[in-house]
């Protein structure tokens, strides 16, 4: 299993989906996780509200190419951004293109940005995935990405709540069992944060124009893909608003960060 038993409060919590799921690498788990995030109004809501940032971050690439999303497992992005190319290692309902983010079917320039929710973690060569995005990249292109943060709660929360691993002592590669199997949480932030100044020198092609932590909370109270969410539906807007107000706290709360790459002319 891919969820080791945690007691007696995982087995009264857990969605009775999570319990049945026996390979993390399946198109059956896919498909599970998109009955998971339509079902469950906080989950659902949280992955509207990173794809409006998606949106936003693409106004200044129009017209530079294809907008594909990486790894997009059971989402719903098509929903919020029409016309996105969506693609995933393994097969799934409203998958456009299967492909690994190590070997991207795309012709060099032909891509106008790259949107992607706790992926980057997943994929286990940072190296390669960054040279092969940055040749499909037009100029003035964009890679968007939401994933794990290293904060003081985050790192609390995905290190021992969390059935991926999370080190942030590591490098920048790992080895890989499988597509959703094999991850390290704190890769992002070890490539853009802790040696930010290596990824600058070996890509001076990418300007890093934003890194954001945010969403210290919710995501614990939605359940995620294991649990049942933890808070009343109706309770939603005052989750928001409790986040919103702590906003200036998210360097040691929040449990995502936004990064931003521009590849440059």
């Amino acid at each position: 299993m891919p969820f080791p038993a945690r007691g007696r409060f995982f087995s009264l919590f857990a969605l009775p989906e999570t319990l049945r799921i026996t390979d993390l690498d399946s198109p059956e788990t896919t498909r599970v996780h998109g009955e998971i995030i339509r079902k469950k109004r906080l989950l659902r809501e949280i992955y509207a509200e990173f794809y409006a940032i998606f949106r936003e971050s693409l106004a200044g690439v129009q017209g530079r190419g294809s907008v594909v999303e990486l790894g997009s497992g059971g989402g719903f992005i098509k929903d919020i951004i029409p016309g996105i190319v969506t693609s995933d290692m393994i097969l799934g309902h409203g998958i456009d293109l299967n492909f690994s983010a190590l070997r991207i079917p795309f012709r060099d320039g032909a891509v106008g940005a790259f949107v992607m929710f706790n992926v980057m973690h997943h994929i286990p060569d940072s190296r390669v995935f960054l040279s092969e995005a940055g040749r499909c990249l037009a100029p003035g292109g964009r890679i968007i990405m939401i994933e794990p943060a290293n904060s003081l709660f985050g790192r609390f929360i995905y290190r021992n709540f969390h059935h991926e691993p999370f080190l942030p002592k590591a490098g920048w590669s790992f080895d890989s069992a499988g597509p959703l199997s094999s991850a390290n949480g704190a890769l992002p932030w070890i490539v853009f944060c802790r040696d930010r100044k290596t990824f600058e020198t070996e890509y001076p092609q990418f300007r890093i124009d934003r890194i954001k932590f945010h969403t210290p909370f919710r995501y614990l109270l939605s359940g995620g893909f294991t649990l049942k969410q933890l808070l009343p539906s109706f309770l939603s807007p005052a989750s928001r608003w409790i986040e919103a107000l702590l906003s200036p706290l998210n360097p040691f709360l929040g449990m995502f960060m936004t990064v931003q790459l521009t590849r440059m002319k």
